[in-house]
């Protein structure tokens, strides 16, 4: 018997961890009520029940512990609206206090002061393209506006004396830059140079406020663990390896730095001494510990600086929290999430490949074999594209991916150009004018998999969200003869509206990468699948959701008309309490066994050895 689509939907995943001030109770979110909440267990109890730290909020997306014991800020949105509002938690066991209350702005946490009686935020409030910095009072509630820029701001961490903020701006997804703003006059003094674009993420202040830790690609091709003296702006690789630093944190006592590797799409999480340098390898399988998008902050120190808390998943199982101490060797695991009666060996463990493509380089790949076949053989395939595009597919569990690969097809997540992981000049290989280099690296992908004998050439598909869907349907436009169907889940058909639509603040950021309205629009019709539509041959699944702030929902709109005023095969579902992408259990069980079912349909499926299932 076969596990099937329901049990692979159902399996629940822990993650984004914070401790509280108190060092008795972590925090963390999960799914385990279909959507993602707050929840807590007691670090001293092993094996403790968790317990639900917040209700009534229909997506909690991330949880900021106060330096007083038993408060927290937590910041939800509805629906998939993205429109961010802050609540208080005063104690556990408390309902939410809203802090913030206009559903027409998305609110940003920042950091507490040290005192716990204030909080930094970001909104764009004031206007919708720009973000300014606030501080509020939560006990009273008052806010004032302590730095109003035009631009995309957010607020970081306060200093240790609580006298400065750190703020970021984006000039571009690729191009940061971070000041020092004081906290009664709202002063700003501008902390990195300027001329030359550069990353600063996952900001750290030293323990004696001198300097500042980030995340860094200033100067080079990858992002180094540097440090910024605020005396003299120089700044120094604390630990420079020859991949990306994605996210570090320093503990409370100032001595140690944890940080986070990203190798080719697997992670390593690593102590540094900062007394004498001495850097620990925490010992971990195969697995992602970084998650730019969910996993915010990556690392949480325990208050005692004894030791810190991290997510990590890996490729046949759930993310779960675990903690690496400082005197142990191996990190414990915290949270135990349910696999829905799944065992990991049944499933695929991927293999990293790389296929060579147009202009000779190399792109790398995570390949899924159905567990227990042969690697080589010619099945169905399908081609799983992340979005972004500055984003990254990682050996990390994915339920969509495995379902395929656990029914027989072989799947295959490419990391095309313009992914993120592989250094800044690769990350560019897609901006503005050569877009459709990355739609070339598809078929090129395609092509390979089929001369290889990984697939069959005639039960190709191709899959993707966001930017992904864009890619499916170029793919579909560019190459028609290379795909049998298409899922395209949350995509951009059309370039144009999509800027024109898309909330003000992104138009921006994403006319770096795409090019600008002004300037391109030629290029961006040019491009847009949309005006390709007639080349569409390949049966096409459509998903998306109404309350979609990024992709609007017009874009599927769009393809879904065009492609039926010319009686070519599409399905699409709508959903009306989502936005980019599927998050609620419910809708997630409505469509992905839908797009099972129209894949199987349209290529045939070659089914993996069953495995026995328990009953229910």
């Amino acid at each position: 018997m076969l596990y099937r689509f329901e049990q692979f939907l159902n399996i629940r995943s822990a993650y984004g961890p914070c401790v509280d001030a108190g060092g008795d109770r972590l925090y963390f979110l999960s799914d385990m009520t279909g959507s993602p909440g707050l929840w807590s267990v007691r670090l001293q109890e092993q094996g403790a029940w968790p317990e639900p730290a917040v209700t009534r909020l229909d997506r909690v997306q991330q949880a900021f512990p106060s330096p007083l014991p038993g408060q927290l800020i937590v910041e939800a949105d509805q629906d998939g609206d993205e429109r961010t509002q802050l609540y208080l938690l005063d104690c556990h066991g408390c309902m939410p206090r809203r802090l913030t209350d206009n559903r027409s702005a998305i609110h940003h946490f920042g950091g507490w002061h040290p005192n716990g009686k204030s909080i930094a935020y970001s909104s764009n409030q004031r206007d919708p393209l720009h973000f300014d910095i606030y501080l509020m009072d939560v006990e009273t509630g008052e806010s004032r506006c302590l730095w109003q820029t035009d631009g995309t701001c957010y607020a970081d961490l306060f200093s240790p004396d609580g006298t400065s903020l750190l703020v970021r701006r984006l000039e571009s997804p690729t191009d940061h830059a971070v000041f020092s703003v004081d906290a009664a006059t709202g002063a700003s003094v501008r902390l990195t140079p300027g001329g030359t674009s550069a990353v600063y993420e996952s900001l750290a202040w030293s323990k004696d406020g001198n300097q500042v830790y980030a995340a860094s690609d200033v100067g080079g091709e990858f992002r180094a663990l540097v440090s910024l003296d605020l005396a003299t702006g120089q700044i120094v690789p604390t630990a420079a390896p020859s991949c990306d630093v994605d996210a570090l944190a320093l503990s409370p006592n100032g001595e140690v730095i944890a940080y986070a590797l990203n190798r080719g799409g697997v992670s390593e999480v690593r102590l540094l001494e900062l007394a004498d340098s001495g850097d620990r390898r925490v010992p971990l399988p195969m697995g992602q510990a970084y998650d730019g998008f969910r996993w915010q902050p990556t690392f949480a120190w325990l208050p005692d600086s004894s030791g810190v808390a991290f997510t990590f998943g890996e490729p046949n199982a759930p993310s779960e929290i675990r903690i690496a101490r400082l005197g142990a060797m191996a990190p414990q695991r915290v949270t135990a999430s349910w696999t829905a009666g799944i065992e990991p060996s049944d499933l695929a463990t991927p293999e990293l490949v790389e296929y060579p493509t147009f202009d000779r380089r190399k792109i790398p790949a995570f390949v899924y074999a159905p567990a227990g076949a042969p690697r080589d053989g010619p099945r169905p395939a399908l081609f799983y594209v992340h979005g972004g595009p500055e984003m990254q597919t990682r050996a990390v569990f994915n339920p969509i991916v495995q379902y395929f690969a656990h029914r027989g097809f072989t799947v295959i997540a490419p990391n095309v150009r313009g992914s993120s992981g592989y250094g800044r000049a690769y990350m560019g290989l897609d901006d503005v004018e050569r877009r459709m280099d990355a739609v070339k690296d598809l078929a090129a992908g395609a092509e390979w998999a089929a001369k290889s004998g990984l697939a069959d050439p005639t039960k190709i598909a191709v899959m993707g969200g966001s930017y992904g869907g864009f890619m499916v349907l170029a793919a579909l436009t560019a190459n028609p003869e290379l795909w049998a169907a298409g899922v395209d889940i949350v995509g951009i058909a059309n370039f144009v509206t999509f800027l024109e639509q898309t909330s003000p603040w992104r138009r921006r950021l994403r006319e770096a990468e795409y090019g600008s309205l002004e300037h391109h629009r030629e290029l961006l019709e040019e491009m847009s699948p949309i005006h390709k539509v007639d080349r569409i041959m390949a049966p096409l699944f459509v998903v998306h959701g109404a309350n979609d702030p990024r992709v609007p929902i017009g874009e599927a709109e769009q393809i879904v008309a065009g492609l039926r005023a010319r009686g070519r095969p599409v399905e699409y579902l709508r959903y009306e309490d989502e936005g980019h992408g599927l998050v609620k259990l419910a809708n997630r069980l409505s469509a992905y066994p839908a797009i099972a079912e129209f894949l199987e349909r349209h290529l045939g499926v070659a089914e993996a050895a069953p495995v026995a299932v328990p009953s229910t």
